[in-house]
């Protein structure tokens, strides 16, 4: 009998607990022109931005190095993340022709807001190339909200650089 009251009661506190918080969060995203700037947010592992290079320097320290996987803290700009969940993420290069780099985080261990292509990340990791199976990529397609025909189009597999990461610091828009 006791259990069964410490569980209703618990339960009601958790209940009350979150029902109030909810405007407190609202009004908390509220921002006015003299409150300062957010900080960044770390995901995963916290990590600063010291010793962080650029997408172009990481893809010339791949090229360099003859090791099948690099650590590397490098900077970029989200190109598109996982709308399913937000387990993953691609980086875009400043150079139209530069492939981007598919990030997955270390033991899905943490995802990423579904709203935040565009804005700049430093990530801390290793960088490797892999072959990528068709039906993969498929899946990243239907994860990022792809047509059935741009799903469908999809019918060879694909060597590309990725990334592992450990932590991530989104930065302030």
């Amino acid at each position: 009998m006791k259990k069964l009251l410490f569980a209703g009661t618990f339960a009601a506190l958790l209940f009350s607990c979150n029902s109030e918080s909810a405007p407190a969060e609202e009004a908390a995203t509220e921002t006015t022109e003299t409150e300062a700037p957010a900080e960044p947010q770390t995901f995963g592992e916290a990590i600063t931005a010291d010793g962080a290079i650029s997408y172009q320097d990481l893809s010339s320290k791949m090229e360099t190095e003859a090791a099948d996987s690099v650590a590397v803290k490098f900077t970029g700009t989200v190109q598109e993340v996982c709308q399913a969940k937000g387990c993953w993420m691609t980086i875009a290069s400043d150079d139209p022709d530069a492939e981007p780099i598919m990030v997955r985080f270390k033991d899905y261990g943490f995802f990423m807001p579904k709203d935040i292509a565009g804005r700049k990340v430093i990530m801390d990791g290793y960088a490797f190339v892999e072959e990528t199976p068709v039906d993969e990529l498929r899946h990243y397609a239907e994860d990022a909200g792809k047509s059935q025909e741009e799903i469908e189009a999809i019918t060879e597999p694909k060597k590309e650089t990725k990334f592992l990461a450990s932590g991530v610091l989104l930065l302030e828009e």
